[in-house]
């Protein structure tokens, strides 16, 4: 059967189990669209012998009418998920060869529920970016760039290599994780669904740490029942990781419907920054009256603190890189670049392996825990991080859901704002709220710019109440209805 690499999860899952297809036959399908799409650089590591293995694995449950969630179903995974004995990067040439002894909770629950492993997706060094141009195995490429375009447009980051192998049919969903908006930003640029849950739905054990108050694993897939179906599989406690919470996960795909009718969504008005495109702007407006068409009420909310996230975000983030950033001496494993002396080697290895913009984190990051300057910079964040929590805490007294545009912009092109890391920095602009706040968010694609890119809108939602957001989510995807595909994609 031709096209099985375009299948969805649920699809193909329905497939499966009908024994239409094989597990074998939809990985060789995925396998081979990775081979043809190697141009968008979505992948630091394929993992092909394992994936076809895994895939004969499920076959074998399957044919005796076993099975868990995910049963022959191939995904990609974030190059940030450590996966015993396979390559595990970070993108970053100082773990360019680090073989991890263990598993990370959330991919043990993949593999546990069926899950077949095609390969590790390219990211932003460390997750600290929104372009994926930092990572040292080189930019990704967004599919939407048209053909002959040079240099290309950036998918977004960190997960950059998940979204566009997604959007390009390599995978059908993939993991990712946002600490800034690393899921919901890429699925925006990308065109597609990412779903980034409520801090502490999913075990950070075991995912190489960026700033381990805010890093949240999630999930991309091309529609939004898919990617409750991926969560659904990754989500629950973990005893191994004090910040995960020992609640039950919902039946998210068994509950999923497009329920909005007697919802009250806000529409936050700080969300308004001065010189959004026109575009955007206009998606907002049409999301919002397709909401209301389907019997929702619009609110008006205030988050006043907004406009002091970003710097918040970027005091408390880099702080907490540069100290997570500090077991990579290049004493235990990892690059090591011999010097004259321990001081030495331990200067030039991180000097050597660690790329300019993580460079530039960890100085920032040290600066403001520095003696003479905690006070000033990163206890005055927590500070304002507490009235960001409380911001959303009143609004959600009024709302049940916020809406709100997933980024200012489509994306843009590789290297047009690498020279300005601020401007960079202002891709967060509406998603760092949302992890500062530790609550669930959704990019679901929505339209489409005047240049033919795809646009995104975003669901927020009360903490631990991820069935909503995915109910307004889904009313949007169906009142969008969009199916466009991007020039990049591959048929197989």
């Amino acid at each position: 059967m031709s096209g099985l690499n375009r299948l969805g999860l649920l699809e193909a899952r329905t497939l499966l189990r009908r024994r239409e297809i094989s597990a074998v036959e939809l990985a060789r399908a995925c396998l081979a669209a990775m081979e043809r799409g190697r141009a968008l650089n979505a992948f630091i590591t394929e993992t092909p012998e394992r994936a076809l293995a895994m895939a004969e694995a499920a076959d074998a449950r399957l044919a005796r009418g076993e099975g868990g969630l995910l049963e022959g179903l191939p995904i990609a995974v974030k190059d940030l998920f450590c996966t015993a004995g396979v390559r595990t990067t970070a993108a970053s040439r100082i773990l360019a060869n680090f073989v991890p002894p263990y598993e990370s909770t959330v991919t043990a629950k993949l593999w546990a529920e069926g899950a077949v492993l095609l390969g590790k997706a390219n990211l932003d060094e460390f997750a600290m970016g929104s372009s994926n141009t930092t990572s040292a195995f080189g930019p990704v490429i967004n599919p939407w760039t048209p053909p002959g375009t040079e240099p290309g447009l950036v998918p977004g980051g960190s997960s950059g290599g998940s979204a566009a192998a997604v959007a390009a049919f390599l995978c059908p969903a993939a993991t990712g994780t946002d600490t800034g908006g690393s899921i919901r930003q890429p699925a925006s640029f990308c065109g597609i669904v990412g779903i980034k849950p409520t801090y502490g739905r999913c075990s950070r054990f075991g995912i190489v740490a960026f700033a381990s108050s805010l890093d949240q694993a999630g999930a991309f897939a091309r529609s939004v029942a898919d990617a409750a179906l991926l969560l659904q599989a990754m989500a629950g406690f973990d005893p191994k990781d004090s910040t995960s919470a020992d609640l039950p996960v919902p039946d998210w795909v068994g509950e999923l419907a497009p329920r909005v009718r007697g919802l009250r969504i806000g529409i936050p008005e700080e969300y308004r920054v001065p010189g959004m495109p026109a575009e955007i702007e206009t998606l907002w407006a049409r999301g919002a009256e397709w909401l209301r068409a389907q019997g929702a009420e619009l609110v008006s909310v205030s988050l006043p603190h907004t406009r002091f996230a970003l710097p918040t975000y970027y005091i408390i983030a880099p702080a907490e890189a540069s100290s997570n950033l500090a077991r990579y001496d290049g004493m235990r494993y990892g690059l090591r670049v011999r010097g004259r002396d321990l001081v030495d080697t331990y200067k030039r290895t991180r000097g050597e392996g660690f790329g300019a913009e993580v460079r530039r984190r960890i100085l920032i990051g040290t600066y403001v825990l520095s003696a003479g300057y905690y006070d000033a910079y990163y206890l005055k964040a927590q500070k304002v991080r507490r009235r960001i929590v409380e911001d959303f805490q009143r609004a959600f007294e009024r709302c049940d859901a916020l809406l709100a545009p997933t980024a200012p912009s489509a994306a843009f092109r590789i290297g047009e704002k690498s020279d300005d890391p601020v401007a960079m920095y202002l891709n967060d602009v509406f998603t760092v709220t949302v992890n500062l706040a530790g609550l669930p968010g959704i990019s679901v694609p929505a339209g489409l710019s005047a240049e033919g890119l795809p646009l995104g809108l975003q669901v927020i939602g009360r903490p631990w109440d991820e069935t909503t957001v995915f109910a307004v989510a889904r009313a949007l995807e169906e009142a969008a209805g969009f199916s466009a595909v991007p020039p990049r994609a591959v048929e197989v």
